[in-house]
Order: structure tokens, then sequence, then C-alpha cells
């Protein structure tokens, strides 16, 4: 693949020049020399040669990374293809697929519903979705219900539950997966309201509060935002955060002009390395055909590098980014608080918590991470990750198209070479 670097000058310009709206009206992240918000211009410029590496290698199709530091934009490249096949380069303003990345922006709506008095975060669940009150619990550890005693709820789910992934509900990872995968397939889901239906069938593989599995649950939590506004999770999005912040390139469905924004999409090929096409990105995308009808609050989002960098710097800020306010910052600092306590945290290892909503660095150590304690993350199933560090004042994001990417370290990577360039 052919080398392909654009300086921060030029992909400025670029982002301005591609918005959907007049200049005089777009609300860009202002950018400055690294060295005066205490970060090294030398360091900054080992993050392109390490990111070819893996285009190089033909690990990953293309990549954009951006750091912003004290408010300020000090990095931001795209390199390699968003098409391989077609030759294409990656753009400024490329649209990618980011999956979980969903999760942090559907907590985000719940609690702006939490600030605004209709519920409590140990509220049952079943105070808003009767059918959760009626679930059961595998006495197996499993979601199977075939062996051992289906027992009762030892205490309601609660809201809290559903936002940290401790409710205890059937999932992919863990347990039974035949049996989860059975009830919620079959049928195409045709809405949020739908996927409940399908989801409670099942009984817990533990009682709520007891462990930690990653789940749908933050779909529960975008059901919760659409019973509680009244409005789908899509239109609640677009009115409440999209629209506000400025996010005009964020959508679960995408209009067929922005088609040609869309990257493609790749996984590891025969020989578990050199990537292949997967979901070529054009107007047949499921991003953009639909069926326009299920916004799941777990996953489906696409995005721009820029976009997410203002919901990230919205959260950094205590809520609030150029005069928009969704969140007071005691909430936010509430959604950076370990809610998880002890418990292990399979997906991400020791040293991790889980807030509202994020991942959350609890022992740097433990976690042999570069991110602050404290410090708020969350990735997608197409290797995209964004964080926010409130010690350093630093939000990272890295997106590129490739699923799955576990034999790949890119992400990490990228966290340490933003570090390492912090110098004050």
């Amino acid at each position: 693949m052919a080398r392909r670097f654009l300086p921060l000058a030029w992909l400025l310009a670029a982002a301005l020049l591609t918005a959907l709206v007049p200049a005089a009206l777009a609300r860009e992240i202002k950018s400055a020399n690294p060295e005066s918000v205490g970060m090294s211009s030398d360091r900054l410029a080992r993050i392109a040669p390490a990111m070819q590496r893996y285009i190089d290698a033909e690990l990953t199709p293309g990549v954009t990374t951006a750091i912003v530091r004290k408010g300020k934009l000090v990095h931001f490249e795209v390199q390699g293809d968003m098409d391989v096949e077609a030759d294409k380069p990656m753009r400024a303003d490329a649209i990618f697929r980011i999956a979980s990345m969903t999760k942090p922006i559907t907590s985000v709506a719940l609690m702006m519903l939490w600030e605004e008095g209709h519920f409590q975060l140990r509220d049952p669940v079943s105070k808003f979705i009767p059918e959760f009150a009626d679930v059961k619990v595998s006495s197996t550890g499993d979601a199977s219900g075939n062996t051992g005693e289906l027992l009762d709820l030892q205490r309601p789910i609660q809201i809290r539950d559903m936002l940290t992934h401790t409710a205890g509900l059937a999932n992919s990872y863990i347990g039974n997966v035949d049996a989860y995968r059975a009830a919620m397939g079959g049928e195409p889901t045709r809405d949020n309201a739908h996927l409940i239906e399908k989801l409670v069938q099942l009984p817990l593989n533990y009682q709520p509060g007891e462990a930690w599995q990653y789940s749908v649950a933050t779909d529960v939590v975008g059901r919760l935002v659409e019973i509680i506004s009244g409005m789908s999770l899509d239109e609640f999005f677009a009115k409440r955060i999209f629209k506000p912040l400025d996010m005009r390139d964020t959508h679960f469905y995408m209009d067929a002009a922005k088609a040609k924004r869309l990257t493609a999409q790749y996984t590891p090929g025969s020989d578990g390395n050199k990537i292949e096409l997967q979901d070529p990105g054009s107007a047949e995308s499921r991003w953009i055909k639909g069926p326009k009808t299920l916004f799941r609050g777990a996953g489906g989002l696409a995005s721009t590098a820029r976009d997410y960098l203002r919901f990230q710097l919205m959260m950094l800020n205590g809520g609030e980014l150029d005069g928009v306010r969704l969140l007071s910052p005691t909430t936010v600092s509430l959604m950076l608080e370990n809610h998880t306590g002890d418990l292990p945290l399979w997906l991400t290892g020791p040293g991790m918590g889980f807030g509202l909503g994020y991942g959350v660095v609890v022992d740097r150590g433990a976690a042999a991470t570069p991110l602050s304690q404290g410090a708020g993350y969350w990735g997608g199933a197409y290797c995209t990750i964004s964080w926010l560090d409130p010690e350093q004042e630093l939000v990272g994001v890295l997106m590129t198209q490739v699923r799955p990417y576990t034999h790949i370290n890119i992400r990490q990577d990228f966290q340490v070479l933003a570090y390492q360039a912090i110098i004050d």
C-alpha cells in the first residue's frame, strides 16, 4: 500500500471545505502548537510511522488518529485507504462504524433524563419495563434454564445494573451462549421493544449485582430512554445530543449522499493476518439502506473522528461544549466513578472498573496502561477507541475498520504514543 500522510493544517482546511454546513456556522476544535499545551511535536510525530506499520503489513486498511489536550487539537492524521480495492485514500471526514462506542452516548442520554428527575439509579428497571419483574436466575451460572433450578430474583434489577453491566443478562460471551443466540436470533429484530421481548425470555446468568458480564444491557438503557422521553432513540440522539453538539455526521443510518464517505470494513484473511473486504463502504451498506427501525443503544452508530472528539470534549469539560450544556459536572464525575467495586472485569482485565457507560481506570499499575486513574474509555468492535483523561486534560480517538482485531495492538500502541508525547 502507498504511504498516505496528510498534515494537520491540510486536514483542518479540508474538514472545513467538506463541511455540510457553512464554515461560518461550523463549531470546530481550535488547533494549537503542541508545546503550548505541554506536548512534544517531535514525540507526536512518532504516531504516524507506528500506524503506518500496521497499514504496510496489511493488517488494517487505513487509520485516523486525533488528540486534544487542554482544549486544543494537537494531532489529527489520516493514513492509508478507506477502500483498499478502489485505491481510495482515507479522508479527514471519513465515516466509520463505531459499534460499542455508541454505549457512552446512550448512557449520557439516560443520565440527561436522570438529571430531569425521571428516575433514581436504584429504581427497578421493571418500573418502566414490567417484563423484567418476572425474569428468573439460572442456578447453573448460565442462561440455559435446562439444568438446575430457576431461582427468583433476590432483588430487582436496578437501572444502575444496566448502566454497569451487572444486571446478570444472558449474553453471547459467557454461559450458554447458544441459548442466547437462539432467543435473540430467528425473526429479525424490528425495534428496541421487540429486542426486549426476546431478551426477557432468558433467565439471568447470575443475581443482579453479583458479577460483571458484558452484555446487551445498554440496549435496555436505550429502550429506557425511549420510554421515558417518548422519542425513538434515534430522535432523542439527534435532537438532544447530536444537533446541540454539532455532531453532524453521527447517525444510525445515513443518507445515500454520504455513501462516498463511509469507509469499507475489513476482516483478517484466511492466513489470519492480511485483511480481506467484508463490508464495502457504498450505498448498499446497511448503514444506509436500513431497515431504519432498530436503533440499538449498545451499538450501531456511525461517526467521524471529529464528531466523537466533540462528544468526548463535552464530557471532559464537565458536560458542556461551546456554550451547550448536556450534563452537570457532578453527573459527569459520577459517570466516571468505579461502580463495580472489586468485581473482576473479564473483558478489560485487572486494574479496570466500570462506571455509568464507561470503562474506568482504577489501578494504572495493574492495568499496565498509560491512562491516568479516573480516565474513562471504550472501544468498538471494528477496532475504534476513544478515551477522556480528566487528570491530563486529554482526549484521544482512533478510527479504523477491521473486525476482529484482537491479533493486533494498534489501539494500545496509539495510547502509549499519545502519552509519551506529554512533556508538561
